[in-house]
C-alpha cells in the first residue's frame, strides 16, 4: 500500500507538470507565472513549498527528542510570515523584479552586490534541498524494502520533470495541490487519534490516564527552555523567512502589492491549521513512543505512530497516507528551491533565457545530490534551522533596511551580507566539525549574535559612506501604490 501511495503522488505530480506545460507560453510564465497568480492559489503554493521535511517530519521528531523546545519551531516558522506581511510582501511585488539579485540591483545599483546575492541564493537553495533528499531517503528506508537512495532519486527526477516542463507555472499548480495532500495526510491520522484518545492515554508511558497526565506535565515543565536557545531559534526562524529565495520569489507572481498582502493573510491561516495538527501529533508521539535521542529515529516518529496506536490494517493505511504526505513535502519544497536557483542561474549566466532556466534547474539539483551522498542527516528540523539562520544573517537585514531605510547604501549592503554570512556559516560549521552534538550554544545557535551583527554592520557602513542619490526614487516606488 505504501508503494501505491508513492506512485499516486508521482502520477499526480507528473500530471500537473504536463498541465503546466500546456499553459506555458512565454518566458514570464517560466519565471513568475506571468504575474497572474491569485492570492488563494499563491498562498496554497507558498504553504506547499514552505512546509518542508522539517515541518512535516522534523517538528514532530524534535518534540519527541528534545521536548518543549520543538514547540517553538512552529511559532518561529509562522512568525516569519507576519514579518513578511508587515514589512516585505507589497514593496517586494512593487519592485517588479524577477529574482532577488534583480531586486538588489534595482535598489542599490551595485553589480558586486548582485553577484553576492546570486551566490547566497544558490548556496541557500543547495543547502535547503539536501534535507529534502535526506528525508526522502529516510522515509523510503523506513516504510519500504527499497534502499533509501531510491526515494531521493524519485524526488530529483520528479522535480526536474516539473521544473523543466513548465517552470513557475507548473510548480505553482503542483505546490498548491501538494499542500492539501500534506494537510490531509496529517489531518486524517489526527482525527483517528483524537477519536480514540482513551487508548492513547493508556499507551502513554505504559498505562493509564495518570501516566499520560504526568507525561504532559513533564513536557510543559520544560517551557520555555534555555532562554538563549529559544530566543536565537525564534529570531532566526522569524527573520529567516525574509531571506529565503524560494519564498520571496512567490510575491513576484502576484498581480500587485495588495494581492501580495492578501496572499500572506491567507497563508497565515493555512500555516496555522497545519502547525496545530503537527503539534498535536508531536505531543502524542512524545507520550506514546519510547525515548530516543537519535536524530534519524526521531525524524521517523510520525511514521511510527500508526503501528503503536492502531491495528495492522488501519496502521498500513495510515502509514501509506503519511508516506504520501511526506513525499508531497519533499517534492513541493525541492521544486520551489530549484525554481528560485534556476531563475538566478539563468539571469546571471544565460541572459535570462528559457534554455538557461533549464540548465539552471540541472545545476540546482546536481550539487545537492552530491552533498546528500557525502553527508549524513543532522536531523531534519536542525538542518533546516541552519539554513534559516544563514538567510536571516545575510539577505534579511539587507531586505528590511533596503526597503525601509532610505540611507541604506550598496556599501552597507555588501558589508552586511559578507559579515553576517561569514559569521553564521563559520559558527555553524565549526560547531558541527569540532563539537558535534555538544557544540556551545553560541555556535549551535549563532543567530542570536550573527543577525544583530549584520544589522549593525549595515547601519555603520552606510552612515560612514556616501548616500545613494537614486535611493529616494526607488524607495518611493516600493511604498507608493501601483498607478
Amino acid at each position: 500500500m505504501t508503494y501505491t501511495a508513492v506512485l499516486l503522488i508521482c502520477a499526480v505530480t507528473l500530471a500537473l507538470a504536463f498541465w503546466g506545460l500546456r499553459l506555458r507560453r512565454t518566458a514570464g510564465d517560466f519565471y513568475v507565472a506571468s504575474r497572474r497568480v491569485s492570492p488563494w492559489m499563491n498562498a496554497a503554493a507558498i504553504a506547499g513549498e514552505y512546509l518542508s521535511a522539517a515541518s512535516f517530519l522534523g517538528v514532530i521528531g524534535l518534540i519527541v527528542s528534545v521536548g518543549a523546545l520543538g514547540l517553538w519551531l512552529p511559532l518561529g516558522y509562522a512568525a516569519g510570515f507576519v514579518m513578511l506581511l508587515v514589512f516585505v510582501a507589497a514593496p517586494l511585488r512593487r519592485s517588479g523584479a524577477y529574482t532577488l539579485p534583480d531586486f538588489m540591483m534595482l535598489r542599490f545599483r551595485s553589480a558586486a552586490l548582485r553577484r553576492i546575492t546570486a551566490l547566497v541564493v544558490v548556496v541557500l537553495g543547495w543547502f535547503y534541498v539536501v534535507p529534502q533528499l535526506h528525508g526522502a531517503a529516510l522515509v523510503t528506508d523506513f516504510a519500504t524494502a527499497l534502499p533509501g537512495w531510491t526515494g531521493a532519486a524519485v524526488v530529483v527526477g520528479l522535480v526536474l520533470a516539473v521544473v523543466l516542463s513548465g517552470g513557475m507555472r507548473s510548480v505553482t499548480l503542483a505546490q498548491a495541490v501538494q499542500y492539501w495532500i500534506k494537510l490531509t495526510a496529517l489531518l486524517i491520522p489526527a482525527i483517528f487519534i483524537a477519536l480514540r484518545w482513551d487508548s492513547v492515554q493508556h499507551t502513554a508511558s505504559g498505562g493509564g490516564a495518570d501516566a499520560a497526565s504526568g507525561a504532559i506535565t513533564s513536557l510543559s515543565d520544560q517551557l520555555p527552555g534555555d532562554p538563549l536557545v529559544v530566543f536565537s531559534l525564534v529570531l532566526a526562524l522569524s527573520l529567516g523567512a525574509l531571506g529565503l529565495p524560494h519564498v520571496l520569489v512567490r510575491f513576484y507572481t502576484n498581480p500587485d502589492g495588495a494581492s501580495a498582502r492578501s496572499t500572506v493573510t491567507v497563508l497565515l491561516a493555512l500555516l496555522g491549521l497545519f502547525y496545530l495538527i503537527t503539534v498535536f501529533l508531536g505531543v502524542t508521539a512524545a507520550l506514546v513512543l519510547p525515548d530516543d535521542d537519535a536524530a534519524a529515529d526521531a525524524d521517523t516518529a510520525l511514521l511510527q505512530l500508526p503501528a503503536v496506536l492502531f491495528d495492522p490494517v488501519a496502521s498500513d493505511v495510515l502509514l501509506a497516507l503519511l508516506v504520501a504526505g511526506a513525499f508531497a513535502a519533499f517534492l513541493s519544497t525541492a521544486s520551489g528551491l530549484v525554481v528560485s536557483v534556476s531563475a538566478v542561474v539563468s539571469q546571471e549566466l544565460f541572459g535570462g533565457s528559457v534554455a538557461g532556466f533549464r540548465w539552471g534547474a540541472v545545476i540546482a539539483v546536481v550539487v545537492p545530490v552530491l552533498l546528500t551522498v557525502m553527508t549524513a542527516s543532522l536531523g531534519l528540523a536542525g538542518a533546516v534551522a541552519m539554513v534559516f539562520t544563514m538567510a536571516a544573517s545575510t539577505v534579511a537585514p539587507v531586505m528590511l533596511l533596503g526597503i525601509w531605510w532610505q540611507r541604506m547604501n550598496a556599501a552597507g549592503a555588501v558589508a552586511a551580507m559578507l559579515a553576517g554570512g561569514s559569521a553564521s556559516t563559520a559558527a555553524l560549521l565549526s560547531g558541527i566539525l569540532f563539537f558535534g552534538s555538544e557544540a556551545p550554544v553560541l555556535l549551535a545557535y549563532p543567530g542570536v549574535w550573527s543577525i544583530p551583527l549584520a544589522f549593525c554592520v549595515a547601519v555603520a557602513v552606510s552612515l560612514a559612506t556616501a548616500p545613494m542619490p537614486s535611493a529616494a526614487a526607488v524607495v518611493a516606488r516600493l511604498h507608493l501604490p501601483e498607478g
